[in-house]
């Protein structure tokens, strides 16, 4: 096993619309977290979403995760890999896609950080500057999961060949 020694977590989402603030909301309990236990090589991101830009922020990077709300049929929150293959063309380059962003910085870098997608379930998504409920609770079970795993070890560590 070897660690990971650039680590960049990058929130998500409009947090004028509700429940889409989940990503930004992540980031400022995961800013309070990392101010009370100290890693090396954690990186922090926040944005309305995500650009074409982001490509080059990722690419000095060793592992990614993207944290973002999700509408879709999911439990309170979901947590799998990024696969780059799956990028597509965008209609719109103003959003793009984890996947494509991960693409672009492959073709663009020559670099694929390890990248995963935290999306968390949210439910409300009207014009507000508050979580729902139901929001609060998954964002919660969703930062336990990632600061679990930070401290176990298990997401800062990859198998080597």
């Amino acid at each position: 096993m070897t660690k990971y020694k650039r680590i960049l977590i990058y929130g998500y989402g409009n947090p004028g619309r509700q429940d889409d603030g989940l990503g930004a909301a992540f980031i400022k309990k995961m800013e309070a977290w990392i101010s009370a236990n100290p890693f090396t090589g954690i990186n922090l991101d926040c944005n309305y979403q995500l650009n074409i830009e982001d490509a080059e922020v990722i690419s000095g990077m060793d592992l990614v995760v993207f944290v973002d709300a999700s509408q879709e049929e999911i439990e309170d929150f979901s947590f799998t890999r990024v696969d780059a293959s799956s990028a597509r063309v965008e209609f719109s380059m103003h959003a793009v896609s984890p996947a494509f962003v991960v693409d672009l910085c492959k073709k663009m870098f020559h670099d694929t950080p390890v990248t995963y997608l935290l999306h968390i379930k949210g439910v409300e998504w009207d014009f507000k500057e508050e979580l729902s409920k139901t929001a609060e609770e998954n964002l919660e079970k969703a930062f336990a999961f990632l600061t679990s795993e930070i401290l176990k070890g298990d997401l800062l560590a990859i198998e080597t060949n």
